[in-house]
């Protein structure tokens, strides 16, 4: 009878190809793990290699501006009205007080006309009341005289009487008749005297008043006189007039808007800056372009804080000469310093800074055969390079383009 032989289940060959291919796992568990350094082959013509050096650094950046007159002021609507005559071109040169349009406004007219006649009024009421008074003045002098007559008869009666009476020469009656009377006209002219001079004062208040009164009309009618004035629009300063904005016939509110007149005797740069700079930015800060193979230096004079659409603006101006053969509107490209000029260890600007943020970097080896990723430090920066504060020495050299897909590798093979 024939024997059942067990197969058996662990052969040498099986044992050998599971022991292979656990060897294998390990292996490749050991490279994606184990080994605390990654390598990538990169071709040398498809990077960028710089060299680390030591040279003059000045923080800049580049800026534009916007070609501006160096003056500009606008024309705004004092008084309103129908525009009644244009004397003065958009687009032509004018002079400081040449009369520019004039407005018709009816009310303002009729209010003049009639604060002149409230005017006149009032002078001739202040005519008559001088004459009428004069002539009460003049009344009352005469009847001072007269009780002044009286008052002399009296006290000369009195004086007679009284000598008689001594002499037993009259009656008692008589002579108190004439005392009475003596001392009645006496004070009849206190009476009067002091009625003259109440008079006298009563007639200098009244004329004083009408006289301010008189005084304030005056005023108005100048206030008045001013505002028909406003019905011309003079130029303010000497320029070029721009974007007038009336038609014949046409009705302006006051405080509109009707244009603006340009001194093209200068002119400034309008410059927009990144709002990341504000806190650089001050009166004085110097800058420069280049036009037509000559540079012209500016400086800042003035500085616009409102921030808007990520930006700011600032005004600057010549500094020394002007190009010529420049107009409003042209835009030109200003280096503006950010800081003076010192020595520092820099690198070129490059695409590695989008993938490092400056944190780190790949530095080439002596023999130019490999790129270990190290770590740095870096400032300030400008157009073209890069401050480096630690991590780095002149004569080193780096790769400073795209490090796209180098994120987790630690050293590059560099191939020709």
């Amino acid at each position: 009878m024939d024997k059942v032989i067990k197969k058996k289940k662990w052969t040498p060959k099986r044992i050998f190809g599971l022991g292979g291919g656990a060897l294998l796992i390990l292996f490749l568990g050991f490279k994606l793990i184990g080994d605390p350094s990654s390598k990538l082959n990169v071709d040398v013509e498809k990077i960028t290699i710089a060299t680390v050096e030591k040279s003059n650094f000045q923080e800049f950046i580049v800026v534009d501006g916007t070609l501006q007159p160096i003056k500009t002021v606008f024309l705004d609507i004092v008084e309103g009205g129908r525009v009644e005559k244009i004397f003065v071109e958009d687009g032509n040169r004018v002079n400081k007080g040449d009369s520019i349009l004039k407005f018709t406004n009816t009310a303002l007219q009729i209010d003049f006309m009639n604060r002149e006649s409230q005017l006149l009024d009032m002078v001739n009421e202040r005519q008559t009341t001088q004459i009428n008074m004069r002539q009460n003045e003049l009344s009352a002098l005469n009847q001072l005289a007269d009780i002044e007559f009286q008052l002399k008869q009296a006290k000369r009666n009195y004086k007679r009487d009284s000598q008689l009476m001594a002499g037993k020469a009259v009656s008692k009656d008589v002579y108190y008749q004439s005392k009475d009377n003596f001392d009645y006209q006496k004070k009849k002219f206190e009476l009067a005297r002091k009625s003259v001079n109440q008079n006298t004062i009563l007639r200098t208040e009244r004329l004083n008043q009408l006289d301010a009164s008189i005084q304030r009309m005056q005023r108005n009618i100048n206030l008045s006189q001013k505002t028909l004035d406003n019905l011309y629009v003079i130029a303010p300063i000497s320029g070029q007039l721009s974007t007038l904005k009336a038609e014949v016939g046409e009705s302006k509110s006051p405080g509109e808007n009707i244009g603006q007149i340009d001194n093209l005797d200068g002119f400034k740069l309008n410059v927009s800056i990144d709002e990341h700079y504000i806190s650089k930015i001050y009166a004085g800060l110097k800058g420069s372009f280049e036009f037509e193979g000559k540079n012209y230096a500016l400086v800042v004079k003035k500085i616009y804080p409102e921030v808007q659409s990520g930006e700011f603006k600032v005004d600057m101006e010549f500094e020394g000469k002007m190009p010529k053969n420049i107009r409003r509107g042209q835009t030109f490209q200003i280096k503006l310093q950010l800081s003076t000029a010192n020595k520092a260890v820099l690198i070129p600007r490059g695409g590695f800074y989008q993938v490092t943020g400056g944190g780190w970097i790949f530095v080439v080896n002596q023999n130019g055969t490999s790129a270990v990723k190290r770590n740095i430090k870096l400032g300030r920066l400008n157009p073209k390079h890069y401050e480096v504060i630690e991590g780095l020495k002149p004569g080193e050299k780096v790769i400073v383009s795209s490090y796209e897909g180098y994120e987790k590798i630690d050293e590059l093979v560099l191939r020709k």
